[in-house]
């Protein structure tokens, strides 16, 4: 399983960026490979200072060794070594009209002392994270998501969505970080679904990415926007970097198993502002996206 979700990785990452490229028109993805000193390595891909992407980065690794202390702690065993692989991108456009996107998709294999696997899953998600609210635009993400769910599992979608709205939620701040689609994670072979099936699933909605997104993007990337417009994308990707910061596991994950810090911190966006508790305008369209930040809603 390992070798063919790796595989499929590997192409999905030709694929999207080489979608992404076309999109921008301007832009390029530059390549880094690397090698992680205990075991594995990576294909990280980045895009900077394009016509619609202001940066962007479409990652995989596939990385493997004995499990740190912290990891031991928190899977609840004594001593294991571990594989896990996965796909990792996030794309920060430069209009503030058009969304913030972020999508991983991702397997783990774990072992005991005589290399025999003892748990394996499958985890991933996408979702998107709008400055300025177009309702289609969330309807339509989230359709397509509802329909690559429905043709693996009618159950999936509400789960996944519910996972979704709760994961990336800024506790610290009493509010999403922007409006979902879907999270799901420790997908395990069981009497209900078999390894395949759940690797069918994930590769299923992974296939689904550019479609529940570029469209979106197209629509928005060439609108008009101000100065203000633009400072007001920046106040609320500083709230992507707390989340990511604080709240993400993949991120504390990377850290804590010593992973290559220049692709993890990868998703963080080129320019963010800070301001002292800043509130925007009354009836405003900021203020219009902040309702939608503080209660989840159902968008099919």
């Amino acid at each position: 399983m390992k070798d063919s979700f790796y595989k499929y990785i590997c192409e999905l990452q030709d694929t999207i960026a080489a979608a992404l490229e076309l999109a921008d028109g301007v832009a390029t993805f530059k390549e880094d490979l690397w090698k992680r000193p205990e075991g594995g390595g990576g294909r990280t891909r980045v895009l900077e200072g394009g016509a619609v992407f202001e940066k962007g980065g479409v990652n995989i690794s596939g990385v493997h060794g004995t499990l740190p202390k912290s990891m031991l702690a928190h899977l609840n065993v004594s001593e294991a070594s571990f594989y896990a692989c996965g796909l990792s991108l996030v794309l920060h456009p430069k209009n503030p009209m058009a969304p913030t996107v972020h999508a991983n998709w991702r397997y783990f294999e774990m072992y005991d002392l005589n290399g025999k696997i003892v748990d394996q899953w499958f985890g991933g998600g996408l979702d998107l994270t709008p400055y300025y609210l177009f309702e289609e635009d969330a309807v339509h993400f989230h359709q397509i998501c509802k329909n690559v769910c429905d043709q693996n599992d009618p159950k999936f979608y509400p789960e996944y969505k519910k996972k979704c709205d709760s994961y990336f939620w800024n506790s610290h701040r009493n509010e999403a970080r922007g409006v979902g689609g879907l999270f799901f994670d420790y997908l395990k072979p069981s009497s209900e679904k078999s390894l395949k099936q759940w690797y069918t699933f994930v590769t299923d909605v992974a296939n689904n990415f550019l479609e529940a997104y570029l469209p979106v993007l197209n629509k928005r990337k060439d609108l008009p926007y101000t100065p203000e417009q633009k400072k007001w994308q920046e106040i609320r990707r500083g709230r992507y970097v707390e989340f990511n910061l604080v709240h993400d596991k993949g991120t504390l994950f990377g850290l804590k198993t010593n992973g290559r810090i220049e692709s993890i911190l990868m998703s963080l966006p080129p320019t963010v502002q800070w301001h002292y508790d800043y509130h925007p305008k009354i009836k405003s369209r900021e203020e219009e996206l902040m309702k939608v930040i503080k209660k989840p809603r159902n968008w099919v």
